[in-house]
């Protein structure tokens, strides 16, 4: 059963840092890009970043957060993480992983990472909220 599994959210200053996990039981993490999506309240969800299946590991970063964050993968425990960094207000959101529905779909590489219908299978969220 494929699962996909958020941690690490929480309550930060502006400027502070969190690392958000995704554990990923039940499917083979190395084979399908899984990425990360935000929602903050009143506004649609929206890409964060995604990690590429392929070998080359291809990373993809939606503008307001480049240089901010890094996403990363640890295939042999099946944790896809999210650190982020230098955390502002407007990151406030709830943070979801989510699996490609697809094997090997290259969203990653080929920049439709950011279409949602793309994605079969989300996990429950961690609500990130940045505050003084």
């Amino acid at each position: 059963q494929v699962q996909l599994v958020e941690s690490g959210g929480g309550l930060v200053q502006p400027g502070g840092s969190l690392r958000l996990s995704c554990a990923t039981p039940g499917f083979i993490l190395e084979e399908f890009d899984v990425a990360w999506f935000r929602q903050a309240p009143g506004k649609e969800r929206e890409g964060v970043s995604c990690f590429s299946a392929s070998g080359g590991g291809i990373t993809r970063y939606t503008d307001s957060v480049k240089g901010r964050f890094r996403i990363s993968r640890n295939r042999a425990e099946g944790m896809v993480y999210l650190e982020m960094n230098n955390l502002r207000p407007e990151d406030t959101a709830v943070y979801y992983c989510a699996r490609q529905f697809n094997r090997w779909s290259e969203s990653c590489d080929h920049g439709t990472w950011l279409r949602r219908e793309g994605y079969g299978f989300w996990g429950q969220g961690t609500q990130v909220t940045v505050s003084s």
